[in-house]
């Protein structure tokens, strides 16, 4: 009887030491303070040989956990290339780069406090988020904090609201406004249900195509959102979105759970056109569907895959041999930037002063290797954001066919 009334007595301890976030608990951290940091070895360095920290934070568990995982992926295999290929140099001194990785899991608040982990742990000059809503969490402190922002995404107010340390990486959503709104009309219909994710992008992305939509003498039948952190059958909200009879259906999020929504609304009988945000890439929603039939009559963003950039190839047999699959514009994209980085760092003869480096991105675009290109961008703007042409492509007869866009 003692034996037992004295395990009960340290169950109990152990229990008050849980509660109470004594004891080491992964879920506990992130919730207290940051995402968990994932699994990356510092760079091999040789005498005389110094190390920059580059900062990440983005979704690394839960539905867009892949999503997360390939843009970080892009900023790794750039990362290595750099690091085993010697590193660079700036005034005779050799720098390599280690990548700090945390998980916001798509979380806003998350991402602030990741990127004030990362200022006070890791040093970090520049931070990449590939959403928008972490973004702007970090834009309310990152001038004060002094660190620049990697911003992954089209959401064209992280650069229009002035903030003089943000990179906008991708062309701004608003561009592809005209040519998805006219293919879907053109070979759909004038009825648009919106169905997109319900992040930040997702409102926005809604805000800026529902208003334009009618202006082009369009009807807007349904207008509601899906929060891929907690939806995982879409059922009734396709099915409520069906009742109205769209010929398109607007819808986006990361690639998988996009996806899903379009093979359930081909399975209720859909047979109208998809009008896909940015972020969803139809390779990949392809990959979750089986086939580009569930996507016939689609209109989206043109494949990395099927893009015709003087580095494309060369990225695409690297990352398929790290990988095993092909990259998306998340990968590409991160791989570039990265590549800007280290040349506007040379140019501005610094590794650690942001507003130099942030003054000096022409530069490192104008010193890019063409073999880096896996995109070309021609030019940084005035409000930071990376011009680069838009490249649209739609599903027909189960095969992905480029769109012209018109200038």
């Amino acid at each position: 009887m003692k034996m037992i009334k004295g395990s009960g007595v340290f169950l109990f301890a152990v229990l008050l030491l849980l509660l109470a976030g004594c004891i080491d608990n992964p879920s506990n951290q992130s919730a207290s303070g940051g995402g968990s940091e994932t699994e990356s070895e510092a760079p091999e360095v040789e005498e005389g040989e110094e190390v920059v920290s580059i900062g990440y934070s983005g979704p690394l568990s839960g539905p867009a956990a892949y999503y997360g995982e390939r843009t970080l992926n892009g900023l790794k295999l750039a990362v290595d290339e750099i690091n085993n290929n010697g590193g660079f140099e700036i005034e005779d001194q050799t720098y390599k780069f280690n990548l700090v990785s945390l998980d916001d899991k798509y979380l806003p608040n998350e991402t602030a406090a990741n990127a004030k982990r990362l200022i006070q742990e890791n040093n970090t000059p520049v931070i990449f988020s590939p959403h928008s809503g972490g973004i702007k969490a970090m834009q309310v402190f990152n001038e004060q904090e002094n660190f620049l922002i990697g911003a992954y995404t089209s959401e064209p107010a992280v650069t229009a609201e002035g903030n003089t340390l943000t990179v906008r990486v991708p062309p701004s959503y608003d561009g592809y406004l005209e040519p998805f709104t006219s293919y879907a009309m053109e070979n759909h219909g004038m009825k648009l249900a919106a169905l997109p994710t319900a992040s930040q992008y997702g409102k926005d992305w809604t805000e800026a195509i529902v208003p334009y939509w009618k202006e082009q003498g369009g009807e807007v039948v349904y207008n509601s959102s899906i929060d891929f952190s907690k939806d995982t059958d879409f059922f009734t909200l396709v099915t409520n979105a069906l009742k109205e009879d769209p010929d398109v259906l607007f819808i986006g999020g990361p690639s998988e759970p996009t996806a899903k929504v379009a093979k359930q609304a081909r399975e209720l009988g859909f047979q109208g056109g998809f009008m896909v945000m940015d972020q969803a890439k139809l390779d990949e929603m392809e990959a979750v569907t089986g086939s580009y039939e569930a996507l016939e009559g689609s209109v989206g963003v043109l494949p990395l895959a099927n893009s015709e950039y003087p580095g494309t190839p060369a990225f695409i047999e690297k990352y398929k041999e790290e990988h095993d699959e092909v990259p998306g514009s998340e990968a590409g994209y991160h791989y570039v930037a990265l590549n800007i980085l280290m040349e506007a760092m040379k140019a501005a003869g610094s590794v650690d002063d942001p507003k130099a480096i942030r003054s000096h991105i022409q530069d490192g675009l104008d010193a890019l290797p063409e073999e880096k290109e896996v995109y070309t961008i021609e030019e940084v703007g005035k409000d930071g954001g990376f011009a680069t042409d838009l490249s649209i492509a739609a599903v027909e007869n189960g095969e992905i066919v480029t769109i012209e866009v018109n200038d």
